[in-house]
């Protein structure tokens, strides 16, 4: 296998002229250089150097060496420094994938502050209902929406929100058909699900919990604003977090179903490839996320 750290020595030996000041560049000592001048020599079967107690100058054969190579070790060396800039440096693309509701109600104001804040960077979020995977798809970034913990995964994954859940229905839906006092009510009612939901869980003021099996929902949609716009249009009860249609209760378009139960939170997870090396683009939206909700 070729050293190339014989190469880079021998570079540091021809533009100092001399050992000495070549090991103090190179901060090794005279006797690695002297010993890797030597192998390089070997290896290439050449002398390279012309060796005297006052001087070291290049051989025919170490001038061609040193014009060749050098070069290419100073383009090696700016890769280099480039290449750890991108750890300090936040530019580039940021991919991020999370489904409609958060991305619309959450990611769209931090990546507009990130943007302001820097200029070179640029950011992708694509809106996604289905299972994400993180490395399939190339994304730095995935946020994802669970009723419950994450299951288990090589993946990193950090919480990063806890949002409010509670069942919500149009006033005259309410009117038309009463308004349930039970869990165990909803099976007489028109449902609006996501497509994921088979059954709802809820926990009762007493601590007692209470899971229904979904009837035959009019409409199912992973998309939550296709949801809230059919449940105020009357066509049934939906599940819904209560950032996401806080302005149609407050208008009057929807009222809380069953609010003396509990839903499950709906968890948020960012989803990465690793805490080492993390592209500082990632560190930095991660880090704007967590200040996001931690301010008062």
């Amino acid at each position: 296998m070729t050293k190339w750290d014989d190469f880079e020595a021998f570079c540091h030996v021809a533009e100092q002229s001399g050992f000495t000041k070549a090991a103090k560049v190179a901060g090794v000592s005279k006797s690695s250089l002297s010993a890797a001048i030597s192998r390089l020599e070997e290896t290439l079967n050449v002398r390279l150097l012309e060796r005297s107690t006052r001087a070291v100058r290049l051989t025919e054969a170490g001038r061609f060496l040193y014009s060749s190579i050098d070069p290419l070790f100073d383009r090696l060396r700016d890769a280099r420094d480039e290449t750890m800039s991108y750890s300090k440096l936040v530019s580039g693309t940021l991919r991020i994938a999370a489904p409609y509701e958060y991305s619309a109600h959450h990611l769209a104001g931090i990546a507009c502050h990130i943007m302001h804040q820097h200029p070179q960077l640029n950011i992708q979020i694509d809106m996604r209902y289905a299972q994400i995977g993180l490395f399939d798809e190339n994304y730095d970034l995935v946020f994802s929406m669970l009723d419950g913990d994450l299951p288990s995964s090589s993946i990193i994954a950090r919480r990063v929100l806890s949002l409010d859940q509670a069942l919500y229905a149009s006033p005259d839906l309410i009117d038309a058909i009463g308004r349930p006092v039970q869990p165990g009510d909803l099976a007489r009612m028109p449902v609006i699900a996501s497509s994921k939901d088979a059954e709802w869980v809820f926990l009762g003021r007493d601590g007692g919990r209470e899971t229904v099996t979904l009837p035959v929902p009019r409409l199912r949609s992973s998309n939550a604003d296709v949801r809230l716009q059919a449940a105020m249009s009357g066509l049934g009860v939906t599940k819904i977090t209560a950032t996401y249609c806080e302005a149609a209760v407050k208008a009057g378009k929807l009222v809380q179903v069953l609010p003396s139960f509990t839903c499950a939170p709906l968890m948020v997870f960012a989803l990465f490839p690793s805490r080492q090396l993390m592209p500082s683009k990632v560190r930095v939206f991660l880090d704007e996320v967590s200040h996001m909700y931690a301010r008062p």
